[in-house]
């Protein structure tokens, strides 16, 4: 334990001190003045004024004066006493909870303060309070930490991929000593199609890290339009893989930022084309309910366990937890943007599993003030 951290906890505890201190102090000074006061006030006449000169005090009163600072200088030491060792008391709980914070680190966040008042929960004091904040704290921390562990393994294996398979390719095409123009040019197609996948993932995640910063500023949202424009880019998708799209696009006019909820349209028209089955169907529709604007997407497609649902917003996270090598099939970002874009918004998600397969997605945004 360092110096600054002591001097400042024993400031702490000698301005507890005083604040214990004095006020008795002050209570034994005034109660002995008052006393004396009353003495003297009830003495008679002739005792106090029976000569023009002042009479020089007498053994009795020199004594009463020792009383007097001995009793002030003794109540002065014990409330000194009594105020530090109470204070000291006080103190030990908070101290604990320095000094346990203090050990606590990136890699020990699993630690936690547990209770520190008494067992009974109903007699809980500020300090266990403060101890259960921390560890409430402490165990968002271990799961932030945890899950950004998890993020950077996976965002590296994802472009880790895409690359090792680009250098095998090339190796290839220039190992090869019959080599044509033809095969030459499939191999560079080859490469180029990764590179545009490798430019998919990098833009999904920056999608994904602007929604997580958050809405700096409101602006009018039409989510009707907004979801016309994304079905639009998805028509040709959509009846290559014979999926039929329905639409129901009410007025939905809400507050927030119109490129995010771009982005969280489009990703989720994106996982119900694509994840869907052939011949299955997505239904899209906006309406304003309560006053709120809502956008929902339903879609058929495989099924999805309920206890799926919570792993599946998260980044680089697919039915089952395998990971798919067709390139077509994404990343495993799109509920994980739609799930920050809609925290940055302040809007409620909805994601329910259909029992015969597919999602059903429901989005309240605020409403427009």
């Amino acid at each position: 334990m360092s110096a600054a951290p002591r001097r400042r906890r024993r400031g702490l505890q000698m301005r507890l001190t005083l604040l214990y201190a004095v006020p008795f102090v002050l209570a034994v000074v005034s109660g002995i003045g008052l006393f004396t006061y009353g003495s003297a006030a009830t003495a008679p006449a002739d005792d106090i004024y029976h000569s023009p000169a002042t009479p020089p005090p007498s053994p009795g009163d020199d004594r009463m004066l020792r009383i007097i600072v001995a009793t002030v200088l003794l109540s002065s030491c014990i409330a000194v006493v009594g105020g530090w060792i109470t204070a000291g008391r006080v103190l030990r709980p908070l101290r604990a909870i320095i000094a346990t914070a203090q050990d606590i680190s990136a890699n020990s966040l699993n630690r936690r303060l547990g209770r520190l008042g008494r067992k009974d929960k109903d007699e809980d004091d500020e300090f266990t309070d403060l101890a259960e904040t921390l560890d409430s704290v402490f165990e968002r921390l271990e799961a932030a930490f945890a899950s950004q562990r998890r993020f950077v393994a996976n965002a590296s294996h994802e472009l880790r991929t895409p690359l090792a398979a680009e250098r095998a390719l090339l190796q290839v095409a220039l190992a090869d000593p019959d080599a044509t123009v033809d095969t030459l040019r499939e191999a560079c197609q080859e490469v180029l199609a990764l590179g545009a996948a490798q430019e998919r993932l990098v833009d999904a995640l920056l999608t994904l890290a602007s929604g997580e910063q958050g809405v700096e500023r409101d602006e009018p949202v039409d989510l009707a339009e907004i979801a016309a424009a994304a079905l639009r880019r998805r028509a040709d998708e959509a009846k290559v893989r014979g999926v039929r799209v329905d639409t129901g696009l009410g007025p939905a006019v809400g507050a927030g930022d119109p490129r995010l909820a771009e982005s969280l349209v489009a990703n989720l028209v994106d996982n119900a084309v694509r994840h869907n089955v052939d011949g299955g169907w997505v239904e899209v529709s906006t309406a304003t309910v309560g006053g709120a604007p809502r956008l929902t997407v339903r879609n058929t497609g495989a099924v999805v366990p309920a206890d799926e649902v919570e792993r599946l917003l998260q980044p680089f996270q697919r039915l089952e937890g395998q990971r798919i090598g067709r390139r077509t099939e994404g990343h495993g970002l799109g509920l994980a943007i739609v799930q920050a874009i809609a925290t940055a918004h302040g809007a409620a998600l909805r994601v329910l599993p259909r029992p015969e397969g597919g999602l059903d997605v429901t989005v309240d945004f605020r409403r427009l003030e």
